[in-house]
């Protein structure tokens, strides 16, 4: 059965420049973020040189204290009045400070182990406190680009194409680019790597910030209220399944893409092998991705985000099955599997978006910043979590960095490709099912809202 559908207004519509240049942002962020997925953890264990163990829980305690700071820094923006907007310009301040930490990051100290670790744990805690500063603005300002939902869905599924571009970019040609600015010398390729993927960052975050507008402002009766708006965000039943449900997905997908270094470099013995599967994975994603506008105008958007993660969890299951030597066999459930799951993220965020909608229509009120951060807290979170399970599952099995591995560290390895994340996307797909927003309801919301805004006159 088709969704309800609408045509969007003339006044709603956001130029295809306009969308562009937004999701340029995104592709900004995601040099940083494809990075983390990826080879954060591979780079920690094997080239800056701490444990497995000890990368886990660093990682879950830095992103746990970084998410914390999300809804304060969706607060600050809300709250943030400038000539050019409460959130574009945040895409701009802090586009220099990312780039200048990314690469601190990735550079390995001559250091002890004790004071590494702490080196680890400060750079990379402040570049995640970076990221927030300019991810949470940027993902909000979606949400007051255009205040109709369908044109919302069209915003989303541009900036993913544009997120994983990036992405293919950074799955392809990282490790070559480290190859290559690093002669041999690994610690030195990171840092040229990161050197080069913050310049990249701040010319697109410029121009994201120079091609955007905002148009939907908060009621002008608002008052600044924190504790309501969190009290009213947290008795959200749309909001809280979309959290429960990115903390399910980011922590299957981060499991899934660290496990993929090491199932290549120890399992199939082919490292060469990575950069094409990790392409792979984002060309199949931007296939999906430059389609789920249609396709969620014909289905809606939570049926299809449901058969995309159902789905796409029973196929990522078949790499328990794959040998070392079935390559045709693995690439083949990487293409399946990303392109299924890839209508996935632009749906997710249009319905936070949504969500923020649904707020201001039951309360009156309309916190577009915290709406969003919560949705970077939960990405966070459940990176956090997955990277966490990953390194508690590498110490569990005895993974050992750079020395052929056992019987044992191998199958924890094919066992976090497979089982794990399947699990994990099951569990969302179910929790999927509590989400009370379809299109029916979201058009009348608009309507609604329309007409408290003056708008539309009632009854037009």
């Amino acid at each position: 059965m088709s969704a309800v559908t609408e045509k969007t207004p003339l006044a709603d519509r956001i130029s295809l420049k306009e969308k562009i240049g937004y999701s340029l942002g995104d592709s900004a962020s995601n040099l940083y973020w494809k990075t983390f997925e990826f080879f954060l953890i591979i780079f920690y264990t094997d080239v800056f040189g701490i444990s497995a163990a000890a990368v886990g829980t660093m990682l879950l305690v830095t992103r746990i204290a970084d998410a914390v700071a999300d809804p304060v820094m969706g607060a600050i923006a809300d709250r943030t009045k400038t000539r050019w907007g409460h959130f574009r310009p945040y895409v701009l301040w802090f586009a220099l400070p990312l780039a200048v930490v990314g690469v601190l990051t990735f550079t390995t100290p001559n250091l002890g182990g004790g004071a590494k670790l702490v080196y680890a744990y400060v750079t990379y805690c402040l570049l995640m406190f970076l990221y927030t500063a300019v991810n949470i603005p940027y993902t909000a300002l979606m949400g007051v680009m255009t205040p109709n939902s369908v044109e919302r869905t069209s915003i989303s599924s541009i900036r993913f194409i544009g997120a994983f571009t990036a992405g293919v970019f950074v799955q392809y040609f990282t490790l070559r680019f480290v190859t290559f600015f690093g002669h041999g010398d690994d610690a030195r390729g990171w840092q040229l790597t990161m050197v080069l993927y913050g310049v990249l960052a701040i010319i697109m975050l410029a121009l994201c910030f120079a091609s955007t507008r905002e148009r939907v402002v908060p009621p002008p009766q608002q008052d600044s209220d924190l504790k309501r708006d969190l009290r009213d965000l947290t008795g959200s039943r749309p909001w809280l399944v979309l959290v429960g449900v990115l903390l399910l997905i980011l922590a299957a997908f981060v499991i899934k893409g660290s496990a993929s270094a090491y199932y290549f470099k120890y399992f199939v013995k082919r490292e060469d092998l990575l950069g094409l599967f990790l392409v792979s994975n984002g060309l199949a994603f931007l296939a999906a991705v430059s389609i789920t506008s249609p396709l969620a105008k014909r289905f809606g958007k939570k049926p299809l985000f449901m058969m995309a993660i159902g789905i796409g969890a029973l196929v990522i299951a078949g790499f328990w099955f794959a040998g070392p030597q079935d390559i045709w066999l693995m690439f083949g459930l990487q293409i399946v599997s990303s392109f299924v799951i890839g209508f996935n993220s632009p749906l997710v965020f249009a319905m936070f978006a949504d969500a923020a909608d649904d707020a201001e229509w039951r309360t009156g009120r309309r916190s577009t910043g915290l709406v969003f951060a919560s949705a970077i807290f939960s990405t966070k979170i459940g990176v956090a979590i997955g990277a966490w399970m990953f390194g508690l599952i590498l110490a569990y099995v005895g993974y050992v960095a750079n020395v052929p591995q056992t019987a044992r560290s191998l199958q924890g390895i094919v066992v976090s490709m497979s089982w794990v994340p399947c699990a994990l996307m099951i569990l969302a797909t179910a929790l999927m099912q509590l989400y009370p927003l379809d299109e029916a309801l979201m058009v009348k919301i608009e309507a609604d809202l329309k007409t408290r805004r003056g708008e539309i006159e009632p009854g037009a």
